[in-house]
C-alpha cells in the first residue's frame, strides 16, 4: 500500500507527479530544485543559498511524512556543472549529523527551470 505526501511548505510539483510517495517504511521524495514554496519563485542568489533551498524543501516533505535526514539512506545529486560539487557537497553535508545516506553525484546537461542543482532522497523506517 502506497502513501502520497504532498506539504505546502514545499513547492507544488511541477507537472505529474508527487512530492513524496510512501510504501512499506521507504518513502521516495521526488527531486527538489530551490523554489520558495512561499513566493514560488527561484532562489539563486548563490549556489550555496540554491543548495540550502533545495534541502529545506526537502526537509519540509520529510517532515510531513514524520520522516528525517537521519532516515535518508540514499541521495541522487544533479549538478548543472561539477564545478559546484564543493560547494553543494558543503552545504548538502551540513544537514546530516551521522552515518551518512549512499549517493551519487552526476552533472546533467540542463535541469528543470535553468536550476544549478536538483537534489532526490530515498528514506526508510522499519
Amino acid at each position: 500500500m502506497k502513501k502520497i505526501i504532498n506539504t505546502t511548505n514545499a513547492p507544488a510539483p511541477i507537472g505529474p507527479y508527487n512530492q513524496a510517495v510512501m510504501a512499506n517504511g521507504f518513502l521516495f521524495l521526488s527531486g527538489q530544485v530551490a523554489i520558495n514554496p512561499e513566493t514560488g519563485g527561484l532562489t539563486q542568489s548563490s549556489i550555496t543559498e540554491e543548495t540550502h533551498q533545495v534541502m529545506r524543501n526537502i526537509k519540509a516533505v520529510l517532515l510531513e511524512a514524520s520522516y528525517s535526514f537521519e532516515d535518508v539512506v540514499k541521495t541522487t545529486i544533479f549538478l548543472s556543472d561539477m564545478a559546484l560539487f564543493a560547494e553543494v557537497n558543503e552545504v548538502y553535508g551540513a544537514y546530516f549529523e551521522t552515518d551518512f545516506p549512499a549517493r551519487e553525484t552526476v552533472a546533467v546537461k540542463g535541469l528543470p527551470k535553468g536550476v544549478n542543482v536538483e537534489i532526490s532522497m530515498t528514506a526508510y523506517k522499519g
